[in-house]
Formats: C-alpha cells, sequence, structure tokens
C-alpha cells in the first residue's frame, strides 16, 4: 500500500512538471519584442547612415562647377582685397574658361580693389588668348578698377596677347616675352600612308580649296599664299593691333618693327616699351594698391576646388589612347599665338 502511495505522489509531481506546448512566460515574449524594434531601428538607422555616405561621396566626387576657393598670400584688411588670377602653360578654351570663372568671382566681390594677372605661358590657341583679352578689357571698362599684368618665366606670344589688355605690365628680371606673331602648322603623312603603309588616300571635295591644305600632298605655292591671305595675315594684324591699342607709348610703326617673331629678355623689352618696369610680386601689389588710391589690402589668389573625380580622370588618362577628337587635332592645321620651339 505503501508503494502504491509513492507511485501515485511520483505520477502527480511528473504531471505538475510537464507544460502545455507554446505557454512560454510572459517576459520573456516582451524582452522579444523589445530586442527586435531595437534591431529593425538599428538597420533602418544603418541604412539610412549608408545612402547619406553615398551622396556626400557623390558630391565631393563631382565637385561644384566652376568652384574656386580663396587663398590668402598676403595678409591685410578683408575690407580691402587685391586678387591674383594665374594663367599658366599653354593657353586653350578650358584655360580661358577658367579666367573667366575667376573674373567673375572678382566682379561678385565689391571688396575687391584690383586684379593681377600673373602669367607664365608661351601663348596658345588664338580664341582662347582673345577671349581672355576680351575678359580682362571688359573688366577694366565695366568695374573700373586696375588690372596689372605680372610676367613670370615666359609670357610670349599669346601671354603677351593677353598681358595687353592689362593697364600696366611688370615682368620679373629672368622673363621672356615678346613673340608677336603668328604660327602656322600642320602635318603632311602621304609618304607614310602610300610607301609605309600602302594606304592610298580618297578625298572628294565640292571645290578645289574645299581642302587646303592638305595632308595628303605637298602644300604649293597657291596655298600658301592662299593660307597667308585667309588665315595667317588677318591673325597677325589683329595681335598688331591689339598690342597698338594696349601700349600707348608704342606706335604701329613700332610694334610693325617689333612684330617680327622676336623673343625679349625682361631689360630689352622694358627698353623697347613692351612692359613698363621690372619687379617682384610685390612690386606689382604695391603697384595694383596705388593706382587704386589704398594704403594696405589682403592679397588672395583664386585656387580651382578640389574634386575627386577630376583628380581620378587626370591619373587614369593614358597618353597613348587617342579618339577621333584627338586624331582631328593632329590632322587639322593650327593657327596659333605660340612661341614654340621645335
Amino acid at each position: 500500500m505503501k508503494g502504491f502511495i509513492m507511485d501515485i505522489e511520483q505520477s502527480n509531481s511528473l504531471s505538475e512538471s510537464i507544460k502545455p506546448a507554446g505557454q512560454a512566460p510572459k517576459k520573456t515574449s516582451g524582452w522579444k519584442i523589445f530586442w527586435g524594434i531595437i534591431l529593425a531601428l538599428s538597420v533602418m538607422a544603418n541604412i539610412a547612415l549608408f545612402l547619406m555616405l553615398i551622396g556626400l561621396f557623390a558630391v565631393f566626387a563631382a565637385g561644384q562647377r566652376g568652384a574656386f576657393d580663396e587663398e590668402v598670400i598676403r595678409e591685410g584688411p578683408r575690407s580691402a582685397k587685391i586678387v591674383v588670377i594665374t594663367l599658366e602653360g599653354v593657353i586653350h578654351s578650358e584655360q580661358a574658361e577658367d579666367v573667366y570663372e575667376q573674373i567673375k568671382m572678382a566682379r561678385q566681390n565689391k571688396r575687391v580693389k584690383g586684379l593681377i594677372v600673373r602669367v607664365n605661358s608661351p601663348g596658345g590657341t588664338i580664341a582662347g588668348s582673345d577671349r581672355i583679352y576680351n575678359e580682362i578689357r571688359k573688366y577694366r571698362q565695366d568695374e573700373g578698377r586696375p588690372v596689372i599684368a605680372f610676367m613670370q618665366g615666359v609670357a610670349a606670344s599669346g601671354g603677351y596677347y593677353t598681358s595687353v589688355a592689362c593697364e600696366k605690365i611688370i615682368a620679373e628680371p629672368t622673363t621672356i616675352t615678346g613673340s608677336i606673331g603668328v604660327m602656322f602648322g600642320h602635318f603632311i603623312i602621304q609618304e607614310l600612308l602610300e610607301k609605309k603603309l600602302g594606304i592610298q588616300p580618297v578625298v572628294i571635295t565640292s571645290g578645289p580649296k574645299k581642302d587646303w591644305p592638305s595632308s595628303f600632298e605637298p602644300m604649293t605655292e597657291e596655298q600658301r599664299k592662299y593660307i597667308e591671305a585667309k588665315l595667317i595675315s588677318p591673325a597677325y594684324d589683329r595681335f598688331v593691333g591689339v598690342v597698338t591699342e594696349g601700349r600707348e607709348s608704342l606706335t604701329l610703326d613700332d610694334v610693325k618693327r617689333l612684330a617680327d617673331g622676336s623673343i625679349y629678355g625682361a631689360e630689352e623689352a622694358r627698353d623697347v616699351k613692351l612692359i613698363d618696369e621690372i619687379g617682384y610680386l610685390d612690386e606689382a601689389i604695391e603697384l595694383v594698391k596705388s593706382l587704386a588710391g589704398i594704403e594696405k589690402a589682403q592679397v588672395i589668389e583664386y585656387r580651382r576646388a578640389f574634386s575627386l573625380t577630376s583628380f581620378l580622370s587626370a591619373r587614369n588618362r593614358n597618353i597613348l589612347s587617342i579618339d577621333r577628337d584627338t586624331l582631328y587635332e593632329l590632322s587639322t592645321p593650327q593657327i596659333l599665338y605660340l612661341w614654340s620651339v621645335y
């Protein structure tokens, strides 16, 4: 009997320890919901942060078009500023666009009292040189503020063309300038194609002068005179006229005498009145302040803002890759305001 009672007690104890399936404690269920909400919020926050980083990277990579930063190169009161605009390297359309954007920034800042155009260029395309010349002239006429050309290194041909738009010209003692004139050149590849590669070019034109000068045949005397009359002489006459207008101390005959393509050192250029003074940046700054009627000024320089896209494209550019535009540039005759030594 005693054993039977023990069996019953053990059976009751076992039945009490067994719980129906799915009946978890309420506290455990609440904690699961809480941590589930925390996890969902964490995932959403990480997604939002990731999208924000992508947006910031895109903005940083693209950069702002035409964006330039101000860099102080001489301390002074911010109420009066002198802006240094740098023209460096071979002049082309992109260079002209940079100068345009910088002059536009100077126009919008009423604290700017004058400009210094720092030129270190052998020249370049006629169109690019003329655009820069025109922008400088317009700024002087519209704003009535002094603009000084400051020459460093080489400021020849198109580099000099742009400088004569300024009120005064100062050059460092080692500057090479002048080279007033026009250069024209193109390649003749007839022998390479026909004798070396066995390629016979076929060109059909609507008139005999349509493809003058041609890269597929030597230039004739008639073609040479045609190019001189249509391209060289008009470009040369404009260059001479621009220098005559910009350099009031020189007559037309003086300029024509100097405009034979010759280059001049700083001292010789001063002697023949192609420039006004020999000096350095500090002398150029003092001259602008004198012309602007101010005693002190903060001197700033515009620097293009960093763009990751431009940086990567510059690094990845293959010098050996030739696209259709490059081929066109190589095969098309170029007429330039450029001092070039082959």
